[in-house]
């Protein structure tokens, strides 16, 4: 990838919420209590387990629904689930795949949080359907061509799945100043996909905007259509 499109992936990361659909899910009734929760529990620094999930209001997952995977996971209060556009015209040509694609696995949805002052968490699939979690993940946090750093790992029960989350520093070389940003990722295994829930520190959210509605989702995830 040349320099220009480095540039213009960078840039157009940041607002990959633009290319959502419209369709988000309208699930009135709200989630019920996590079936599981993240083992061990570690306060501070790199996972911060002490951040409480966030309230519930609904559930999003399924083939049916704005989020096609087959999970279930409630949405925090004020998030909603959108399916995600490919780029078309010239974003399209510049950027090819670079919004949708990322280290062997294909977004599926995002789950949109600005409205209540938070960030985005993403669902990607695996593209191949044999690939273990921790090794989903591993090529997850080396597929944006970041500089990554610090990854730590850990096995848990998230809602009534076993999974393997990962935490890591990334550093953009494309940024002046190379600030680092936290990201949390958990996989799981599910009807013969491997899935990542993903979020991220970034410019202007942190930690206790995206992990409440991480958690959230992670700890209630259960087997959809």
């Amino acid at each position: 990838m040349d320099t220009r499109t480095r540039v213009a992936v960078s840039a157009a990361a940041l607002t990959l919420g633009l290319l959502t659909g419209c369709g988000d899910d309208d699930a009135a009734a709200p989630a019920g209590p996590a079936a599981g929760a993240p083992a061990p529990q570690a306060t501070g620094e790199p996972w911060y387990d002490e951040l409480a999930p966030a309230s519930p209001s609904g559930t999003t997952g399924g083939a049916s629904s704005p989020c096609p995977v087959p999970v279930t996971f409630p949405l925090a209060e004020g998030w909603t689930a959108k399916a995600i556009e490919p780029p078309k015209g010239e974003l399209a040509e510049l950027l090819g795949d670079a919004l949708t694609k990322r280290g062997g696995t294909t977004v599926r949805c995002e789950v949109d949080g600005r409205p209540a002052g938070g960030g985005f968490l993403r669902i990607w699939a695996a593209d191949s359907p044999t690939v273990t979690p921790r090794a989903a993940l591993e090529s997850f946090a080396a597929g944006a061509g970041e500089t990554v750093a610090g990854q730590q790992f850990r096995d848990l029960r998230a809602g009534g799945f076993d999974a393997t989350e990962m935490t890591w520093l990334a550093t953009n070389p494309l940024v002046e100043d190379e600030d680092e940003s936290r990201n949390w990722a958990l996989a799981v295994q599910s009807a013969g996909q491997t899935l990542v829930f993903a979020v991220n520190e970034g410019l202007i959210t942190e930690r206790t905007d995206v992990l409440p509605a991480y958690r959230l989702a992670v700890r209630g995830l259960a087997k959809g259509e």
